[in-house]
């Protein structure tokens, strides 16, 4: 009776044991998660199903996607599953969406029947439409973010739905250093306005800032500098502020720009950033070393809450681009090779995400578990062992 009574308060105490370490395993791979947020594009022909990739963004623990358009099947595959979405109006939508009744009839057909079950917050009106010297596109782009708020505030959906645009960074004319920053003087009559629509409706400004293109076209630039290595770094005479990389640089040009016509309460977020792992023969720096370096080295700082020297009590927001490699954009070679993932579901290089598709079972989940049955193993033995000393 004694063997027994031990026995069982011994078991007692490995069953604890064996709860808490489960709970470690389960806690560890959660708060390994990702603040960040990844861009979901689809030119391509040999992606994997929305529902393969929900499984996959579940896995990662990504919280945040920003999609191109409205894409019914991927917002349907991620229905109940609390990622965020970001998704688009292309270009060519924009002179229909000035008109009021074709706006609203836009947000009835693509984000008010998703809402109840998927997270929408934001609509992107346009995307870098000032890079393209179209001038009636550019004259559509504030009409039509306009109209499309004005159909979210008639529904009742402009509280948990903002409107904004993405601008390429080629949209400032000088950006070194950052508080000279200001925007290209043909544009302030665009940018001007929107910038009073971003005010009003509390919108972030969106900018896609790739110090990629800045070291392609000038690689006298330390490499250090642009993929957030140690390196001298360098002070802004102006402000006297310290930059140890590039991109923190880019982002407070886009603010003293911002700042330059009047505005100091407008956010900006990063809507893109990458590396490509492949290029042309001239795409210098167009390799899977350094995708690596830049994606690892980002993904740490956003993990640390960090801000920019010039807004040091607003955390870098930034969304990743790209999940996949997209096999059918057009342009050079890196274009198409600015993916974390391959479409057969693995990694191009590793930058410490680990995730998987359904049947295509890769690092993160198999390591769980691993973990798991390790335990449950040693566990098993364990008892067998207390049963043999009865």
């Amino acid at each position: 009776m004694a063997n027994l009574r031990s026995f069982m308060s011994t078991f007692s105490s490995y069953f604890k044991l064996l709860l808490l370490l489960l709970t470690i395993s389960e806690t560890f791979i959660q708060t390994c998660g990702s603040d960040f947020g990844i861009n979901y594009g689809q030119i391509a022909n040999n992606l994997p199903s929305p529902s393969r990739v929900a499984v996959l963004i579940k896995s990662l623990n990504v919280s945040r996607l920003k999609l191109y358009d409205a894409d019914p099947n991927v917002l349907s595959a991620f229905s109940n599953s609390n990622v965020e979405f970001i998704i688009g109006l292309a270009n060519e939508n924009l002179q229909s969406m000035r008109d009021p009744s074709k706006a609203q009839s836009w947000v009835q057909q693509n984000v008010q029947p998703y809402l109840s079950q998927t997270k929408i917050t934001c609509i992107t009106v346009g995307n870098e439409v000032f890079n393209l010297n179209d001038t009636q596109l550019m004259m559509n782009l504030l009409p039509a973010m306009q109209s499309v708020y004005n159909a979210l505030v008639n529904l009742g959906l402009s509280q948990q739905v903002t409107v904004t645009t993405a601008h390429s960074f080629n949209i400032l004319s000088n950006s070194f250093p950052p508080s000279s920053g200001t925007f290209r003087q043909d544009l302030i009559p665009y940018i001007q306005p929107l910038l009073n629509f971003h005010a009003q409706t509390k919108s972030p400004f969106l900018i896609n800032a790739y110090p990629f293109f800045a070291y392609k076209d000038n690689p006298k630039i330390s490499l250090s500098y642009v993929l957030f290595q140690p390196n001298p770094g360098s002070i802004d005479p102006v402000t006297n502020l310290h930059y140890d990389n590039m991109l923190y640089a880019q982002i407070d040009a886009v603010y003293f720009a911002i700042k330059a016509l009047g505005h100091t309460d407008i956010v900006v977020r990063i809507s893109e950033t990458g590396w490509p792992s492949k290029g042309d023969p001239d795409e210098i720096g167009a390799t899977p070393e350094n995708a690596e370096i830049y994606n690892s080295n980002l993904l740490k700082r956003i993990q640390q809450k960090q801000a920019t020297p010039a807004n040091p009590s607003v955390p870098i927001d930034i969304f990743v681009f790209a999940l996949f490699n997209e096999d059918l954009k057009p342009g050079p070679a890196s274009e198409r090779n600015y993916g974390l993932y391959y479409p057969d579901g693995s990694p191009v290089y590793n930058i410490g995400l680990q995730g998987y598709l359904p049947e295509m079972v890769i690092e993160s989940k198999s390591n769980v578990l691993s973990i798991n049955f390790l335990i449950y193993s040693i566990t098993f033995l364990v008892l067998c062992w207390e049963l043999s000393r009865l």
